[in-house]
């Protein structure tokens, strides 16, 4: 025969229950802080360097800007080629192209 336990029954249960919430707290809490950590470090800086975020977003605008002016530009552009002016050549005049005469 056993021995009677001076616990109430159901104890089992819950003290596997408050294991599973501690194992449970312990590894998550090193993700956890870590994506803390990196809001509050990206908050921090975000306050500390607010004008060089200011003059970094101004500067990105501004290349925007002057790319899209520029391949606008160069559309506009013509692209240099040779250009046949139509001079008449040495011969007869049916040949006032300066084409060779065909053999």
């Amino acid at each position: 025969m056993t021995a009677p336990s001076s616990r109430p029954p159901g104890w089992g249960t819950l003290g596997a229950g408050a294991a599973a919430v501690a194992a449970c707290a312990v590894c998550c809490a090193g993700p956890l802080l870590s994506v803390l950590g990196g809001v509050a470090v990206t908050s921090a800086f975000a306050a500390l360097w607010m004008p060089v975020l200011l003059v970094l977003a101004v500067v990105a605008g501004l290349t925007v800007v002057v790319l899209r002016r520029r391949r606008k530009a160069a559309a506009c552009r013509s692209v240099p080629a040779r250009t046949d002016l139509g001079m008449p050549g040495i011969g007869s005049p049916a040949n006032s192209r300066g084409d060779r005469p065909r053999a």
